[in-house]
């Protein structure tokens, strides 16, 4: 059985492809138009299908996927086998319950903390009773880039170069150490302060940069880069069993 999930998020829209349990394959969509959506499901005959959406994205797609699929928009209405004890449910990210779910899912009966790095790095803690508690927010890896252009009088735009020293020679590898390197030790430190306070769990990080950055910290996590759409899937079975 073919699913879709779709994650629209603030740089880029994208579909898992997954037959059963099996992610078969990524596609990096060009556009939301009615158009593309009908292609993917004449192309792949989906069963079922699944939208998680941080942007304001074309609403015409959702009729089509459901009147061609058992079709499930993510929002804080869904069914879900986790709680949001958090002070207003409706303002979590539909990116976020995706991670949390894939939390529980994979790693049962544990705390868990997953650091997704994208437009913005998300921390989000789910305890070992399955309550998705909150986290924390900060400035993804093009922002870091793009905010020291934009504020500075003389600062380039730099792009991301994963062989960059320690100790920067020049301006535009000087950027580089302090944002990649900065952002390294940021996620380090923070899952430092966790550790602090929750004891033991499992640190998983995710996003599209992760095999980057998992060589570059010095706690022990798991890594895996599609983390969020393995959540996707998870919510889908959920809701369209």
């Amino acid at each position: 059985m073919i699913t879709l999930c779709f994650d629209f998020g603030n740089t880029r829209l994208k579909c898992a492809v997954f037959n059963g349990t099996a992610l078969q394959e990524i596609i990096v969509l060009e556009n939301d138009s009615v158009e593309t959506i009908k292609q993917l499901l004449n192309q792949y005959h989906a069963q079922k299908s699944i939208l998680s959406s941080v942007i304001n994205h074309n609403e015409a797609i959702e009729p089509v996927l459901a009147s061609a699929t058992k079709f499930h928009k993510l929002s804080h209405l869904t069914k879900l086998p986790i709680s949001s004890p958090v002070g207003k449910p409706e303002t979590i990210g539909a990116d976020r319950l995706a991670l949390a779910v894939a939390a529980v899912y994979f790693y049962p009966g544990k705390n868990n903390l997953v650091v997704g790095i994208g437009s913005a790095i998300t921390y989000n803690f789910i305890n070992k009773y399955n309550q998705f508690l909150g986290g924390g927010i900060s400035p993804g890896m093009e922002m870091r880039f793009k905010a020291l252009q934009t504020f500075t009088a003389k600062l380039p735009l730099v792009k991301k170069d994963w062989n960059f020293p320690l100790l920067g020679y020049d301006t535009r590898t000087n950027i580089l150490s302090g944002v990649l390197l900065g952002m390294a030790k940021e996620i380090d430190g923070m899952i430092d302060e966790y550790k602090d306070k929750y004891g033991n769990f499992n640190a998983v990080l995710t996003g599209g940069d992760t095999p980057h950055f998992a060589p570059l910290l010095k706690n022990q996590i798991f890594a895996d880069s599609e983390f969020l759409f393995k959540g996707l899937y998870a919510i889908s079975e959920y809701n369209n069993a």
